[in-house]
């Protein structure tokens, strides 16, 4: 159970995705020139302090945030400056993201929440999918029966289901126990490999970052990156 899985194969074939010049900024700048590019099969980890600039740099790539300077460019265009219906494809077909927040329909069962994800992405319910999270003998139980790491992998399940090129996750692995993590990691890496799909990460979990492929460190405004991790 607690067997721990990475890729192992050099990352080799197509970019999926490439942010060039990024910078952004509220009342004060958070970043600035920031450039990340990610292959198929490939996993990136982001981290940080906190209040470094993280999850709103995961927002600005996974489409959810428009950033002051700069470009993301999927298939050969920058996102940003496509129309809003065709961006909103993107987010559809192409894009999954897990939330720190699960974004669970609550008044709905588990099963009919990932119903939801295949009625929008035309693709069926992975039943070994949900073995492999260990959330199989749940799934007709309503949302707030299931406790908050159920629930936790229910959202990324019902993430995966849809079949993305691109998984953009915010400490997908938060609430849960080193097991459970560990199992929802190892599902991850496999279903990219598999998929000739990317996983863009942000955790403080130091022991999760060394895991990817590469790791990225968000400090004074800059992302840095760091060949390995010390924890």
């Amino acid at each position: 159970m607690g067997e721990t899985y990475k890729l192992d194969t050099p990352v080799t074939g197509d970019l999926l995705l490439e942010a060039k010049n990024l910078s952004h900024k509220f009342d004060y700048e958070l970043f600035n020139d920031i450039n990340l590019s990610l292959h198929k099969k490939e996993s990136i980890a982001i981290i940080g302090t906190s209040g470094s600039g993280k999850s709103t740099l995961l927002n600005i790539l996974s489409s959810l945030l428009k950033p002051s300077v700069g470009t993301v460019v999927f298939k050969s265009k920058d996102i940003y400056s496509l129309k809003q219906n065709q961006l909103l494809k993107i987010r559809r077909d192409d894009f999954g993201i897990i939330f720190q927040a699960h974004y669970l329909f609550r008044g709905f069962s588990a099963i009919e929440n990932l119903e939801i994800a295949t009625l929008l992405s035309g693709e069926e319910i992975d039943k070994s999918l949900l073995k492999e999270l260990n959330i199989d003998y749940v799934i007709n139980q309503g949302v707030g029966e299931l406790s908050g790491g159920q629930q936790q992998r229910l959202s990324i399940a019902r993430v995966m289901t849809k079949k993305p090129k691109i998984i953009f996750a915010d400490e997908p692995t938060g609430n849960l126990d080193k097991d459970t993590a560990n199992i929802v990691m190892n599902t991850l890496f496999k279903y990219i490999r598999n998929n000739n799909a990317g996983l863009i990460l942000v955790t403080h979990e130091h022991e999760l970052a060394n895991r990817c492929d590469k790791v990225y460190k968000l400090e004074d405004l800059t992302l840095q990156e760091i060949k390995w991790l010390y924890y």
